[in-house]
């Protein structure tokens, strides 16, 4: 082991032994700053969703569910993705509950990679993605969003430069944390061609499914030619309904991956959320125009944010779905974001995380700071303020 601290850990872990999100967290409550870091929003779901909760607690729903998720549950998540995709998953042995979509994400990996096989992934990538590919013995490979306009696109050439004989599969986010872009038809069209012609399995992160703005509409990879037999797709309740704390999450796919996916999955919780399930079905079954409002209104918290992050002196580039917008301090004299990150709460009394916490190239993204707007007008507003004293 290099260091005394890390004695007993394995050393493919060590890098992962804290996140950035506890860290930035910390500080904005050292500092009584304004969170703007970490993903969460600061308003309940809809209503109803809680209520059903409620009563499947007074209802005595209180100990473990079904190993792969209540039916009530599952058959929800399979009436959803038939009507919003034409995707047509079997709730009995195509659809798996898991414990978030963080959950979903590591019964995927682990499942599906042996050790010293390789996942590509694209760069920017949600923390957790290297962590359980450690974990799972693999080997990342990342792919880099590169500059489009103010917003990014995937480079095709170097994903396609990245897939080799010891690929065991590509995971894909979109609509994508920590920048907000949505990978368009064309990206998803080469991601579908590279897994069908190397025979290799997609798994997307689809969180932010119904998070999208300006018209946009979401498209999964799962729906392109050739890909539903050969694609894990995952989502979750946490973003869609504002419930992060729940915990609920699922995959979907063809028999044979979501066994390999549940066989890891049922090691780590083996179940959990039991009374929050029946809430999320009748959710999902009952409130997609809430969500619909929900989008309306994130986008109207972007634009704020957005505002104010430009007028605070920050380069901002353009977020097209998710919780999240880039921004770029070089303009305002800080070029590395980390340090600027781990000043901002104690300077101005809000918190940010640096985009080089999601990344193996840290050179190229070191410069750039994820701000959330998952938060009610007024906390954006005063966060506006407290950020607009950078500019004097």
């Amino acid at each position: 082991m290099s260091t005394e601290s890390h004695a007993g850990m394995v050393e493919r872990l060590v890098p992962f032994r804290a996140t950035i999100f506890a860290e930035m967290s910390a500080l904005a409550v050292a500092h009584d700053a304004i969170n703007l870091g970490q993903g969460f929003p600061d308003t309940d779901g809809p209503a109803s969703m809680l209520a059903a909760a409620v009563d499947a607690i007074n209802d005595g729903q209180n100990q473990y569910p079904p190993g792969i998720g209540v039916p009530v549950l599952r058959q929800a998540v399979s009436r959803h993705q038939r009507a919003h995709y034409g995707l047509d998953y079997d709730p009995d042995t195509e659809v798996l509950i898991t414990v978030g979509a963080t959950e979903a994400i590591a019964g995927a990996i682990v499942g599906l990679v042996e050790p010293g096989r390789e996942v590509v992934m694209i760069e920017p990538y949600y923390d957790s993605y290297a962590a359980t590919v450690a974990m799972a013995g693999g080997v990342r490979r990342t792919v880099p969003l590169v500059p489009d306009g103010d917003g990014f696109r995937l480079d095709r050439d170097r994903l396609a430069g990245a897939v080799t004989a010891k690929t065991s599969l590509i995971l894909v986010n979109s609509p994508h944390n920590p920048t907000g872009t949505v990978l368009s038809d064309g990206d998803l069209a080469e991601i579908a061609r590279l897994c069908i012609e190397h025979d290799i399995v997609a798994v997307t992160d689809e969180v932010y499914e119904h998070l999208l703005f300006d018209g946009r509409a979401h498209r999964p990879l799962a729906t392109f030619p050739g890909m539903r037999e050969r694609t894990l797709r995952i989502s979750s309740a946490a973003k869609t309904f504002n419930c992060t704390g729940w915990k609920v999450g699922w995959l979907s796919g063809p028999p044979e991956l979501v066994a390999a996916a549940r066989a890891a999955k049922q090691f780590m919780s083996y179940v959990g959320s039991g009374p929050f399930q029946p809430a999320v079905a009748h959710a999902l079954d009952h409130e997609m125009p809430w969500v619909t409002g929900s989008a309306a209104r994130l986008q109207h918290q972007r634009d704020l944010l957005t505002g104010a992050l430009r007028d605070a002196g920050f380069g901002v580039h353009r977020s097209e779905a998710t919780y999240f917008i880039c921004a770029d301090p070089r303009p305002l004299g800080f070029d590395d974001a980390a340090q600027f990150c781990r000043e901002l709460p104690a300077t101005v009394g809000v918190a940010a995380v640096p985009v080089s916490a999601f990344v193996d190239d840290h050179d190229s993204w070191r410069h750039l700071v994820r701000f959330a707007f998952s938060k009610q007008e007024h906390v954006i507003a005063e966060a506006a303020d407290r950020l607009r004293s950078l500019h004097s």
